[in-house]
């Protein structure tokens, strides 16, 4: 992996920033050692730790394409166009939890039923864009809500969105079902209405303090915007190519209580091998002055009968974080090195790199920056109240070395652009029966040169999810 000389500038100014000024963390190591307490020995019962919770999540969406580029959509069996898609569903998720059972091994179930209703039903729930920007890469359904063949949005929908059993020893924990999991390749991705879950096996294992190790395999996973599974395919393929299997290990190690660490290998059955570094770190003290670095290396090539073709890829972010009471300023620099995109599996959130935004800024050869500001009101006697807003920019993506495959249309990026800014207001409320209820309103501009394959486009999102416990 290569770092830039601007990069490694920014890390060793703003380290001497942080020294200055803030009051050092202890950075004591701390030994690996085997856990004294286990999670099984404290299990009440099946029936005793069972629980019933969910949430609600009203999600609104309004796009405009700017620079004429348009949706598509059919209209009497006639293809239309307009430049303007509106999605408004409201999600509810109902989760069932049972307890552990007692004794050495412990069991239990996990269950969830999953609804969506379309407020908004216009036919212009749409699934492509048109006007010099590859959009449409051959993919079924909209990515916002579940839309019927002629384009308009299904009224409602169900799915079991969470089924699962859970085999526990000590402070290991084997499940099989449908799940969620995290990982920086495989992880569930809740921004829209609903979130996407996986079919397969994992299991977890905390046995050492500071150090837990994950192994999992997955067949299928359950769309945010669908009713059914599917099989795993990649996110910015040219067409629908999809595997049967994908398998993903991980450690995850906090040598010391300021800086954490994981590593990441993952096999996307006969299309990649991934491989990921991550790794935090924070220094000071947020009430003077604090740094938080961030780092994101991931490594990726084709495997097997590398059905997208050829792919030898070198993807890192590095980011630069000052935090002072309610500010915080943040510095991000991202740099892909390889002829495609940097690519992760579609229905999961597997790209933890710093300006993954709107658009991911992952074309061919770019480069990116992103510079951010928030406000935690929590210091100014408004807690649960925050805002950010922050501008990013990428260039010099050039596809012209590509040698085809599903990475074909990127040979006509020939120093290609592109920039993004965004402004956005949260709040939670901290007490009283709707507590821990989160609206979060964003306004997103995105601007593209003509063969950046985001497009020039402006949104406006509202979400308010509503957590509540039944049982």
């Amino acid at each position: 992996m290569k770092l830039s000389s601007t990069a490694l500038l920014a890390l060793a100014i703003s380290s001497v920033t942080a020294t200055a000024y803030a009051e050092s963390q202890s950075q004591a190591f701390t030994p690996v050692t085997v856990k004294e307490k286990s999670a099984q020995s404290e299990a009440t019962g099946f029936v005793e730790g069972q629980s019933i919770t969910g949430s609600t999540r009203n999600w609104y969406a309004n796009e405009q394409l700017k620079r004429g580029g348009k949706f598509r959509y059919n209209k009497d069996g006639a293809l239309d166009t307009t430049d303007r898609r509106i999605n408004w569903v409201q999600g509810t998720i109902l989760k069932y939890n049972s307890g552990f059972t007692e004794g050495t091994v412990g069991f239990s179930t996990e269950v969830a039923a999953y609804n969506a209703i379309a407020l908004e039903r216009d036919r212009k729930n749409l699934a492509s864009a048109d006007g010099g920007v590859p959009f449409d890469r051959d993919r079924p359904g909209n990515n916002r809500t579940l839309t019927k063949e002629g384009g308009d949005a299904q009224g409602q929908w169900s799915k079991l969105g969470l089924a699962n059993v859970k085999a526990r020893v000590s402070n290991t924990t084997l499940t099989a079902g449908r799940q969620n999991f995290s990982s920086p390749m495989v992880d569930v991705i809740g921004n829209r209405a609903l979130p996407s879950s996986f079919q397969g096996v994992s299991l977890h294992s905390e046995e050492l303090e500071n150090l837990s190790f994950d192994l999992a395999t997955f067949d299928r996973n359950s769309p945010r915007t669908e009713e059914s599974q599917r099989k795993f395919r990649a996110e910015y393929a040219d067409h629908l190519v999809e595997i049967d299997h994908v398998y993903t290990a991980g450690i995850t190690y906090q040598p010391f209580a300021s800086l954490t660490t994981s590593l990441w290998g993952t096999q996307a059955e006969d299309m990649w091998n991934q491989y990921y570094f991550g790794a935090s770190h924070v220094l000071g003290d947020s009430s003077i002055l604090s740094l938080t670095t961030g780092l994101n290396y991931y490594k990726t090539v084709d495997e097997g009968k590398a059905v997208l073709g050829d792919i030898d890829n070198d993807t890192y972010s590095l980011s630069f974080g000052l935090t002072h009471q309610a500010h915080s300023l943040t510095f991000s620099y991202q740099e892909v090195n390889g002829n495609e995109y940097f690519d992760y599996l579609h229905e999961t959130n597997g790209i933890y790199l710093a300006n993954s935004l709107l658009s991911d800024f992952n074309g061919p050869n770019e480069k990116s920056f992103q510079i951010a500001y928030g406000l935690n009101m929590a210091e100014y006697g408004v807690p649960g109240l925050k805002f950010n807003i922050y501008q990013a920019r990428g260039w010099g993506i050039d596809g012209t070395h590509n040698k085809g495959g599903e990475y074909a249309s990127v040979q006509s990026m020939d120093g290609e652009h592109h920039y993004e800014y965004g402004i956005g207001a949260s709040y939670a409320v901290q007490s009283g029966p709707l507590k821990a209820t989160a609206i979060r309103a964003t306004y997103t501009a995105h601007r593209a040169s003509e063969n950046q394959s985001d497009g020039s486009i402006n949104e406006f999102r509202l979400v308010t999810t509503i957590p509540f416990n039944i049982l």
